[in-house]
This record gives structure tokens, C-alpha cells and sequence, in this order.
């Protein structure tokens, strides 16, 4: 008898351990995509906190990586151990966090401090990451950094104002990244890299004419600064989407797209949806803004007028973005971003992947 009942509690135990480690199943219903996680929020959020203290110590232990953990750092894939990992002397104080349980992967938009020259105070850089953890263990880590442009004709002066230095004068995530999205009411994880894939569509070749999914009341952040509702000067007139010929960030997200006047935004490509926070509405992405120049900077609206907007030589930004999204609405948006060349590619993509602007979901 006393066998019969310890056979029956090992069954009930495999059961139950299958059922926790079953993923999300297909046709599941909005809002029901769940796993029996190996790492819930706080724990993959807490992958993130360690590697930021082993890229500080400048040691890449086998007890937190994988073997042979692919590492890139602006789009080159580089040996564990170098780039920032070399040259980071501190931490930065902004943190945002966007954990994906479901996927077991974890994004991150902060701040770090790096070695200066001589006789000067660290740099501080902007910082925008994607890990994957795998049994334990950090198997893929891609790294954005932005840093202070440095004068290279005369290395000894001070870099421009840096991303990172606006981005901590924000202090923390705005509150409203924090609200949780009723369970009810969640949308699918694809209905939301939807909407927010709805944001690039609208933006590349934009002529005012698209689906534009914004709340009224949407904002931009870039780099730590407004790209939207910028406070008007004294005396200073709004311009009218409608008739300008100038794209203005005093404008709002929907009257900056239907104003189509970011034509010139030749293409937006290498779509990688990295993390999905359905808890919190929160999507994170990888991108790459193209400017072609050339015949790109002269064109007309849908309602006539004559623009010459963009830049004059062909450049690419190289972009982290994530997006509040509620109710199938994009509510706020924060991005960093850094020029590169042009046609710059991930690292992660092929080249096929990386010139297309189809949605990519990496898991």
C-alpha cells in the first residue's frame, strides 16, 4: 500500500512538473500566454543587475554564461569580454527593465560610466540590452552603447552633451510605463508587436495618409529628450501640420505623421520585437532608420506641397525602442539611438533579414 501511494505522488510530481514547464500554447487565448517560467520578472531583471556587476569587474564567469555566448556591441559581434566590458569603470543611475517571461528574455534601457582621458571625469554612455537566459545561464547578450561624440581633431576637448547624461535627468521610467494592463483586457503578444510595428510602418516613406495609432496624449522620448510637445519659446507660434513644410517636435505623435512630412525616412528595416511585457503593455524592439538621400529629400505631400527635408548625405540610426501600448493605442515611446553607417546590420540577422522591413520576433 505504502508503494502505491509513493508511486501515485511521483506521477502527480511528473505531471506537475511537465505541466510547469509547458510554454505558451498555440491559439491560447489574449492574455493567456503563460510559462511556467525557469525565471520569473524580478528573477530576469536580476540577470540584468548581475551583468552589469560582471561587465564592471571585467570578468565573464561560467557560472553566469553559457559556453559560447554569442555577444554583439552596435552591431558587431565581438569575444565576450571586450567593448564595454573593457572599458566600463561604473554604473549609471537609470534603469528600465522589460522583462519577457514567456520567452525567457529580458530587455534593458540604462546608463553605465566609462574611462575618459586623462584628467577627466568618467563618460557617462546610454546603454540598451537584450539577454537570453537558457537553463540558468546568459546564452545571448546584444548591446547597444551610446557615447558622447568625441572631437577627433582635437581629442583633449570635452565630448558633447551626452544621451546618458539627459536620459538620468529623467530620473526614473515615466509612472505610467509601471500601470499593469487589467488581465482582461491584455492583448495578445501579437496584437501588440502589431501596434507597435504600426509606429515604423507609419514613419517610413510617411505621407500623412496612414494608421496611425496614437493616444491623444502620446509622447516621444529620445535619448532623454522630447522628440514631441516641445514646449513653444515666448512669442514663438506653433507652426500647422497641415500647411508647414518643416517637421516640428512641438508637435504631438499623431500631427507629426499626418503631417507626412518624414518621407525622407527612406526605410525602417531589421524589425526585431525582442521583448513583449504583457503584464505592463510595454514592447521592445531593434531597428535601423534609413536616409537614402539624394531624389528622397525632394518630394511632395498627398496635398501638395513641395518639401525638401532630410539629410544630404545617406546615414542610418541605429535604434532601441520600446512602446506603451493600451487599448491597441501607443501611449509613450522612448527610444535610444545612435548614427551609423549606412546599411548597418545587427549582427543577428542575415543580410536578407536585415534590409527587410517585415516584422521579426526573436525568442
Amino acid at each position: 500500500m505504502r508503494s502505491k501511494t509513493i508511486s501515485g505522488i511521483f506521477v502527480v510530481l511528473v505531471l506537475f512538473t511537465a505541466a510547469c514547464r509547458k510554454t505558451d500554447a498555440p491559439g491560447a487565448g489574449a492574455g493567456a500566454e503563460t510559462v511556467a517560467a525557469e525565471c520569473d520578472r524580478a528573477c530576469l531583471e536580476g540577470y540584468v543587475n548581475r551583468y552589469l556587476d560582471a561587465m564592471l569587474e571585467h570578468e565573464a564567469t561560467p557560472e553566469l554564461f553559457a559556453p559560447g555566448c554569442r555577444f554583439t556591441e552596435n552591431g558587431v559581434q565581438l569575444p565576450l569580454g571586450e567593448g564595454l566590458w573593457a572599458s566600463m569603470v561604473g554604473k549609471g543611475t537609470y534603469e528600465f527593465y522589460v522583462p519577457d517571461v514567456v520567452t525567457q528574455q529580458v530587455a534593458f534601457i540604462g546608463t553605465a560610466r566609462e574611462e575618459a582621458p586623462r584628467n577627466q571625469p568618467p563618460s557617462s554612455v546610454a546603454l540598451a540590452l537584450r539577454l537570453k537566459v537558457r537553463d540558468g545561464l546568459i546564452t545571448e547578450a546584444e548591446q547597444l552603447v551610446i557615447r558622447p561624440e568625441s572631437n577627433l581633431l582635437d581629442p583633449g576637448r570635452p565630448p558633447s552633451p551626452s544621451a546618458a547624461d539627459a536620459i538620468e535627468k529623467l530620473g526614473s521610467p515615466h509612472p505610467v510605463y509601471a500601470e499593469e494592463i487589467p488581465e482582461a483586457g491584455r492583448p495578445s503578444r501579437e496584437e501588440m508587436i502589431q501596434t507597435a510595428n504600426a509606429y515604423f510602418t507609419g514613419m517610413q516613406k510617411n505621407d500623412g495618409k496612414g494608421y496611425y495609432p496614437f493616444t491623444d496624449d502620446c509622447h516621444r522620448i529620445e535619448n532623454g529628450n522630447p522628440a514631441t510637445n516641445v514646449p513653444l519659446a515666448p512669442g514663438q507660434e506653433m507652426p500647422d501640420p497641415r500647411t508647414s513644410t518643416v517637421y516640428s517636435s512641438h508637435w504631438g505623435c499623431k500631427q507629426q505623421f499626418e503631417s507626412g512630412l518624414i518621407y525622407f525616412v527612406t526605410r525602417i528595416r531589421d524589425r526585431r520585437f525582442v521583448a513583449v511585457d504583457q503584464e505592463r503593455g510595454v514592447v521592445f524592439s531593434f531597428c535601423f532608420f534609413d536616409h537614402a538621400a539624394g531624389k528622397s529629400r525632394y518630394f511632395k505631400t498627398p496635398d501638395g506641397r513641395d518639401v525638401v527635408e532630410g539629410p544630404t548625405e545617406p546615414w542610418t540610426w541605429q535604434v532601441a525602442e520600446l512602446f506603451k501600448v493600451e487599448n491597441g493605442l501607443i501611449r509613450r515611446i522612448e527610444a535610444v539611438l545612435q548614427r551609423s553607417p549606412y546599411g548597418m546590420n545587427s549582427g543577428w540577422s542575415t543580410y536578407e533579414q536585415g534590409m527587410s522591413d517585415e516584422i521579426q520576433v526573436i525568442r
